[in-house]
């Protein structure tokens, strides 16, 4: 578990190293007891490998012959025990990009993903010790919750009636999903995870262009189905006008033949020619 530890300030032990340097150089120079020169010469060899400093949004895991002691995270210049490991920990937000992979989604189709995730340490105790590279962790991860995510959705929709989330067109909910998927695998590694959403998202190149077709296909059964229903209420229109204002009167026969001719007009994806 994560702890706090505070090191010395480093410039009191700059002051005690400069002062150690004059009672040195005096000893030798003055010809004192060669025991105290020698002593002070030797501190101010032991004393600069404590010296450490620690720049804004960074910190240092310390310790000693494999104990952990404790992790430093103000920023500024401290000194400690000479013995102590520090190890470095970034605590800056990172930006990560996936590599496209090729996954199948919910209906099988294959099809090409990459994510964007902003991740940040937070537990330093955590990113030093519970796993061995905690940034190849994320990498890794990032690449098993998107496998996992896709296989629960299909990449589009073609029921216009369905109001299944896909990953198309329900992108806050994939990224939402997705963010609780990595944070849940991230934690053992004390990682926080910002910001995860999809950054590139399409079918594979073996089904691109049938895909495309159908998506094609769609849009124009969906045209003439908007067509063929406003043709209609025109006809229905144009109808009850007439026969309302009294100004042609017509029999059955005379309807059908009108309202065939309207809806070719109307529903004709080229310039009628009268013959």
């Amino acid at each position: 578990m994560e702890k706090n530890y505070r090191p010395y300030s480093g410039y009191l032990f700059l002051l005690l190293l400069l002062a150690f340097l004059v009672i040195g150089i005096t000893g030798l120079t003055q010809q004192w007891n060669p025991g105290i020169p020698g002593i002070a010469l030797m501190l101010m060899i032991f004393l600069p490998t404590g010296f450490f400093f620690i720049n804004p949004n960074s910190s240092r895991v310390i310790t000693l012959f494999g104990k952990y002691k404790g992790t430093v995270k103000d920023n500024g210049f401290f000194w400690a025990n000479p013995f102590f490991t520090k190890k470095g920990i970034s605590l800056r937000a990172r930006n990560f990009e996936s590599e496209r992979i090729k996954v199948n989604d919910k209906r099988g189709n294959p099809i090409l993903i990459s994510v964007i995730t902003v991740w940040r340490v937070r537990d330093a105790y955590k990113a030093a010790f519970e796993v061995d590279d905690y940034a190849s962790f994320v990498k890794l991860q990032s690449d098993a919750a998107v496998r996992s995510l896709v296989g629960q959705y299909s990449y589009d929709n073609f029921d216009d009636h369905q109001t299944e989330i896909t990953l198309r067109s329900g992108l806050q909910e994939i990224n939402h999903s997705l963010e609780h998927a990595l944070s849940e695998r991230l934690a053992i590694a004390g990682i926080e995870v910002m910001e995860a959403s999809i950054g590139y998202l399409a079918y594979a190149e073996e089904i691109a262009s049938a895909m495309l077709k159908r998506q094609q296909a769609e849009a124009i059964v969906a045209a003439r189905h908007k067509i063929v229903e406003g043709a209609v209420s025109m006809v229905e229109m144009a109808l009850a006008d007439l026969s309302g204002k009294n100004i042609v009167h017509f029999d059955d026969e005379k309807k059908a033949t009108m309202v065939s001719n309207l809806m070719v007009v109307l529903c004709s994806d080229k310039e009628v020619i009268p013959v």
